[in-house]
């Protein structure tokens, strides 16, 4: 349990919290959608891999070839089976706020709200929205969103807290 804080009373609540969000029935009009972000080498073969032949397997190079890095947003709905990804050259605050617009406006146009579960990371913040878009555009964007955050970068069950945005 070297990755859970301290259990008291607030973490309980929130942990608590999450669950009885996780257990609510699925509605198509507020989704609950996951999202993080994870940045990942590019790296490409320095020599041809020898094929595998009958009791051999295929024999790849120790050595690599860096080919930069890259983000690959994701969003998972888990109630409704459903998965949006996209690849950025980094997780700035406009790529964030690009990739919940392109969530609202493509993947979710008939819902009015879209429960977005995420970490706390720096970048997703309402300012975030102002920074790419007109105040107006923003403005539209987060009338149709929530935002329930971590309150650390743990990993398994975190402690949320909702925020509407």
């Amino acid at each position: 349990m070297w990755c859970i804080q301290t259990i008291d009373t607030e973490y309980r609540e929130r942990m608590y919290d999450v669950l009885d969000l996780y257990e609510e029935p699925y509605d198509p009009g507020s989704p609950i959608v996951c999202f993080d972000e994870k940045p990942k080498q590019l790296l490409g073969d320095k020599r041809i891999s020898i094929p595998m032949k009958p009791g051999i397997p295929v024999k790849y190079d120790y050595e690599y070839i860096r080919n930069g890095t890259a983000n690959i947003f994701m969003a998972v709905e888990f109630k409704a089976g459903k998965r949006v990804t996209q690849i950025t050259k980094r997780r700035t605050m406009v790529d964030f706020a690009q990739f919940v617009r392109m969530l609202v406006d493509e993947e979710y146009p008939d819902v009015e709200n879209i429960r977005l579960v995420m970490d706390n990371l720096n970048t997703h913040k309402e300012k975030s929205f102002y920074e790419a878009f007109s105040e107006e555009e923003a403005e539209r964007i987060l009338s149709r969103s929530s935002f329930i955050t971590r309150q650390n970068m743990q990993a398994g069950l975190m402690p949320l807290k909702s925020r509407s945005m």
